[in-house]
């Protein structure tokens, strides 16, 4: 069982002043839902290469207050975007399955080998 099948899905931009955007879909299959999933791929590989990048700001003992800046400024911008993602995709997780015993167990409903 989804949780909110037809709810709204925040998605990975804004309005251009700034406010969250939603999306009120029936199941992710539609050219929006499509678009947001590449956009948070985007946004997602685009946190690891400025955390890449400011870590190699950070190990540098001779970086000036300009790069400092300049890195957290982008931090600032990707962790948002993170965020923004790890909200929409949190609210779009499904229930936790409970087997027959009523604990936690194998979900069938997900393919075997994530179950390792």
């Amino acid at each position: 069982m989804t949780a909110h099948t037809n709810a709204l899905r925040l998605l990975p931009w804004t309005t251009p002043e700034g406010k969250p955007c939603f999306l009120s879909s029936d199941g992710g299959e539609g050219v929006l839902s499509r678009l947001a999933d590449d956009v948070e791929a985007v946004q997602t590989s685009m946190g690891a290469e400025v955390l890449g990048g400011a870590k190699a700001v950070l190990a540098d003992p001779q970086v000036g207050a300009r790069e400092l800046r300049f890195a957290l400024a982008r931090v600032t911008e990707v962790l948002g975007d993170v965020l923004r993602v790890a909200e929409s995709r949190g609210a779009r997780l499904s229930l936790p399955y409970n087997d027959e015993e009523g604990d936690e167990g194998d979900d069938p409903r997900l393919p075997a080998e994530a179950f390792g």
